[in-house]
């Protein structure tokens, strides 16, 4: 039967026509019923975005990444995620630039200073110690080791990682250049196994023993690598950027700055509004004209600008019905940088940083105070520094192990010869009390000259071979 068919015969039989109207009715209810269950529909995913849509990282989850500890990231993809929003602000937002900036100042400064000394209960030979300190000099030279020090910081920072590839010469010497991160990742047949994900090969029982890194689909060995996180737990492959907590609060911040100096600006940049009383459109025109200095004809659009200029100490003389107002004299910028101090003060909590050092406003802050001795950011940067050389250290023994390997030093310098690390002094000097402090240490023979000389940031054999000729010199 057609539906012409059909209608005619719902139009002739009453019955037929009862039942059209019913299904009519039952379908305009089931209409009505979906757009209302749909209007009043609510996302449970919406509490976990932000306000223009961005979904929240989950916390927590699955121990593809060593163990649940809390993680930020469950996968490669969220970590790359994440990486990727730390380094567009370590790019583009001066906050977190004068972050990093400011804790590669304090953790490294001038350098850390690198010594060979004798081995507690070992008495090595002056020759040996010379051997072992020309290798470590050698290594900081050809890898230009300060401004290495430095892009190590940025880069464990805004990464939440660093990874050092070692390559030792048949000379002995070793080399060492930087892997990006984006590089460490499971290969697609290996994506089944729990102990190579996020590109780290461990062993299948302890997953902080690392047997090798996957870097472009091969497996180099942990010998070769230094890993360098920060911001996870141990059993935690991968480290997390420092920023990642406060990320909205640096985006929030550059845009409350942002629209503070567009308002201020616009309303700086019209200088008086004329209000005229009863004045027709044309009249108004007429008096724009005549009181112009310049006028400039647009001739695609065909319109005229009228220009008039006010020297400084203009006096104006208003005729009746016209009132001036100067709309920058209403801009009150303060309001809104109460605001931006409390967002710059909950990203300097994160630091463990005096507010002055990410927001460079000293006038709030006294220096002296806040990088004491037992100021929280001393302790803090103290901290960063003495696991920094740790990882140097740690390094420096690898290097040491191939020159030995090598032959170019006696077999059993690793075993007689230890490394001192020295890094640059943080808190506030009193150079007579500390020169006063070094002195009674060096006469007690707690410490040695040489080191008193790297504390303030003298070259001990330099100023040895300097005080020889001054003695000698007529």
């Amino acid at each position: 039967m057609t539906a012409t068919a059909a209608k005619e015969t719902a139009e002739h039989d009453p019955a037929a026509h009862r039942v059209d109207s019913r299904l009519k009715y039952l379908q305009r209810r089931l209409v009505e019923a979906f757009d209302d269950l749909w209007d009043s529909f609510v996302d449970p995913a919406e509490a976990v975005c932000d306000v223009d849509g961005t979904p929240w990282t989950s916390l927590g989850g699955g121990s593809a990444g060593g163990g649940d500890a809390g993680m930020a990231f469950l996968n490669e993809q969220q970590l790359a995620q994440i990486r990727d929003q730390c380094r567009a602000l370590a790019v583009a937002n001066e906050f977190a630039i004068n972050g990093h900036e400011n804790r590669i100042s304090y953790i490294v400064g001038s350098g850390h200073a690198y010594r060979a000394v004798a081995r507690r209960g070992s008495s090595p030979d002056q020759a040996l110690l010379q051997d072992v300190q020309a290798v470590l000099d050698e290594f900081v030279r050809l890898n230009r080791w300060h401004q290495r020090q430095q892009e190590i910081v940025h880069r464990k920072d805004r990464d939440g990682e660093c990874f050092l590839r070692l390559f030792p010469a048949a000379d002995g010497s070793t080399r060492v250049r930087f892997v990006e991160p984006a590089e460490i990742a499971t290969p697609s047949e290996r994506s089944g196994d729990p102990s190579a994900s996020f590109g780290v090969q461990t062993d299948p029982d302890d997953v902080e023993t690392v047997v090798g890194y996957w870097i472009g689909g091969r497996l180099v060995d942990a010998d070769q690598i230094q890993h360098r996180k920060a911001n996870v737990d141990a059993n935690v492959k991968r480290g997390l950027p420092l920023f990642f907590p406060v990320r909205k609060n640096l985006r929030r911040a550059e845009k409350l700055l942002r629209n503070m100096s567009v308002v201020a600006e616009i309303q700086s940049a019209i200088a008086i509004i004329r209000k005229h009383q009863a004045v027709t459109a044309a009249g108004l025109a007429d008096f724009v004209a005549a009181g112009a200095d310049l006028s400039v004809a647009n001739s695609g659009t065909g319109r005229t600008s009228h220009f008039r200029r006010y020297a400084p100490g203009t006096i104006l003389d208003a005729a009746a019905g016209t009132d001036y107002q100067f709309p920058a004299a209403g801009i009150d910028a303060a309001r809104y940088v109460t605001v931006l101090q409390a967002e710059l003060r909950a990203i300097a909590s994160r630091l463990v940083m005096p507010e002055f050092m990410l927001s460079s406003d000293a006038s709030n802050a006294n220096y002296s105070s806040t990088m004491v001795a037992e100021g929280p950011a001393v302790k803090m940067f103290d901290r960063l520094q003495h696991d920094m050389l740790e990882d140097d250290i740690a390094l420096l023994w690898r290097v040491l192990s191939h020159a030995a390997t090598i032959g170019r030093l006696p077999s059993d310098a690793l075993a007689n010869v230890d490394i001192q690390g020295i890094p640059p002094r943080l808190a506030v000097r009193d150079r007579l009390k500390e020169a006063q402090a070094d002195q009674i240490l060096v006469r007690n023979r707690a410490m040695s000259v040489q080191t008193m000389s790297i504390r303030n940031g003298l070259d001990p054999e330099q100023e040895e071979v300097l005080s020889r000729q001054h003695a000698i010199a007529p």
